[in-house]
């Protein structure tokens, strides 16, 4: 991936373009040190940074919920996850270093896909700090993976100079190691590969005593040889992100690229919402559900639409989409917006003249007759919204005293209610939208809130209305091997501390540490009272929304078997 217009020889021309990816990426572990020079098109652009975007965000996800990426635990829910989002292909290369063909081919989209969103995330310092830290967390997963003989293959590949202990050497220093390493027996003690390297490149093992200290130079072992290879690419990466920033105003001559680049950190990779695939929703059961599986950004749209009886073209296409996702038809659609709008000041005949289309075309039953996905949150909160409007993300938009006082009176104890504002307060929009959840719904999540149909499908599965979906285990999950596991426990901590310094975020990793510590045992499930529906045959015309009662209570599940 050549930016630069200055002519130069092109070893691909000669070598051809994968044995030249080979060379440049000649282990598992890649240090993205020299930028490729290949040939791509925009479509194999895009789904290459989309696909490294989908992994870090599941990195930064499990950050958020306190997982330690070097536990068991913690790489085995990283695994599920990837694996369920089809990125096996990153699974394995956190799976030690091999040279098969699938490997190779990981590898290459690895290092491309890397240096695509340099680019994308060099243009600002918070940018910056954001892709350091994921990158960190994933050079770690991978480094994780490695076995003695991997890490061996890692530091002679990449020329490091840094040679594993002769047995003389191990002899003469015995007993600074057993001292050193007080997690591990003698035999295991003897098995083991150290390195000798100087003791300011390894400050963090230092700090906490984890390694040997004579004469200036610390004795580290080969399972905590991360450390030192952990500070050399996040230089590498500081260093490569300054150079795209240079680059990056000639590759913005583009306007393809820019538009790409622009785009790419607010993407959504999650699921598409787009019609429902669990069943109907009638009309008449969603002030009941508003309250109970509804995010506050669409609570508030109904409730306005409900009081005003009237919603601003940002609101109705937030709210219509989110209802046609969620599975009201197009016909009952109309019907509610139409029941609404002419309980105020719009006529029949301007709605239908002015909105009914409108509806219609979301459906994809008018104009090009595109079937339009719901908005997901990272689109509503990056909408621009004015006083009057009531789409955008009530934890951006809102005052924090507004916040509270509405999150008073839907329930919340004042002490959740400051708990909640205080991540919206700090930008953690998403993150106060799970805590939400979990205060309303009394149960933690096991995924972060992105996106507003997502929460309403976890909503119906935690009261009950809905099955869960079971996802597919890994069938491929690899032990640590040789390297002992229990030391990797250990060292979880101070090693995830290092990279959450990086991203100047204490106070979060404090806040979720505090909220693991309170969950309780168990998932506490909330009823849903059943309500018989209407026999086949009754022709009892339906009650318009005026007279939907706020207490009759809906059970989803009693629609879908009836449907089914």
């Amino acid at each position: 991936m050549e930016f630069s217009r200055r002519s130069r020889l092109r070893p691909e021309a000669q070598f051809g373009m994968d044995s030249v990816l080979d060379w440049l990426i000649p282990h598992n572990v890649a240090l993205y040190a020299i930028p490729p020079m290949v040939d791509l098109s925009i479509t194999e652009l895009q789904s290459l940074a989309l696909e490294r975007l989908k992994v870090l965000r599941i990195l930064e996800q499990a950050t958020n919920k306190n997982l330690k990426l070097s536990s068991d635990e913690g790489r085995e829910t990283v695994f599920n996850e990837m694996n369920h989002a089809g990125l096996k292909h990153y699974v394995r290369l956190c799976q030690g270093n091999h040279s098969k063909d699938q490997d190779l081919a990981a590898r290459r989209k690895d290092y491309l896909s890397h240096f695509i969103l340099r680019f994308a995330y060099c243009g600002t310092e918070e940018l910056r700090r954001w892709f350091i830290t994921r990158e960190m967390e994933l050079f770690r997963l991978k480094f994780a993976g490695l076995s003695p003989q991997d890490v061996k293959d890692f530091v002679m590949k990449y020329e490091m100079g840094y040679l594993p202990l002769t047995a003389e050497q191990k002899s003469e220093i015995k007993d600074g190691l057993y001292d050193s390493t007080i997690y591990h027996s003698v035999m295991q003690i003897e098995s083991m590969d150290f390195y000798k390297v100087r003791f300011t490149d390894v400050l963090d093992l230092v700090r906490g005593r984890r390694c040997y200290l004579r004469a200036g130079f610390a004795y580290v072992c080969a399972s905590d040889f991360v450390s030192i290879i952990a500070n050399k690419h996040q230089q590498l990466l500081e260093d490569g992100l300054q150079a795209h920033l240079r680059l990056l105003p000639e590759v913005e001559n583009d306007e393809r690229f820019a538009m790409i680049l622009k785009e790419l950190h607010t993407s959504y990779t999650g699921k598409d919402y787009r019609v429902s695939k669990t069943g109907q929703i009638p009309i008449e059961s969603l002030d009941q559900l508003s309250k109970k599986s509804y995010p506050l950004c669409m609570r508030y749209c109904h409730d306005t639409l409900r009081s005003k009886h009237h919603m601003k073209h940002g609101g109705r296409m937030q709210y219509g989409l989110f209802l046609k996702a969620i599975g009201v038809t197009m016909e009952d659609s109309l019907r509610f917006w139409r029941e609404e709008f002419t309980r105020g000041t719009v006529t029949l005949e301007k709605f239908e003249k002015e909105h009914a289309y409108n509806i219609r075309h979301n459906y994809g039953k008018e104009g090009s007759r595109i079937n339009y996905a719901a908005y997901n949150c990272m689109k509503i909160i990056t909408t621009n919204v004015s006083p009057q409007d009531t789409h955008g993300c009530p934890f951006k938009i809102w005052e924090p005293s507004v916040l509270k006082t509405k999150l008073s009176a839907f329930g919340l104890s004042a002490a959740h209610a400051e708990e909640v504002v205080g991540f919206a307060s700090r930008g953690h929009y998403q993150i106060a939208c799970g805590k939400y959840f979990e205060i309303s719904h009394n149960t933690k999540l096991e995924e972060g809130i992105t996106h507003p149909n997502q929460y309403f499908d976890l909503s119906q599965i935690t009261v009950g209305a809905r099955a869960p979906k079971v996802k597919p285990q890994n069938q491929n999950r690899r032990t640590f091997g040789s390297q002992d596991t229990s030391m990797a426990s250990v060292r979880s901590t101070q090693q995830d501390t290092t990279t959450m310094n990086a991203d100047d975020d204490t106070e979060l990793w404090e806040l979720m540490e505090s909220n693991e510590k309170e969950a309780k045992e168990g998932i506490k499930h909330e009823s849903l009272l059943l309500k018989q529906p209407e026999p086949a045959g009754n022709t009892q015309a339906k009650k318009p929304t005026s007279e939907w009662g706020d207490d009759e209570d809906f059970d989803v599940s009693q629609v879908e078997m009836d449907q089914n």
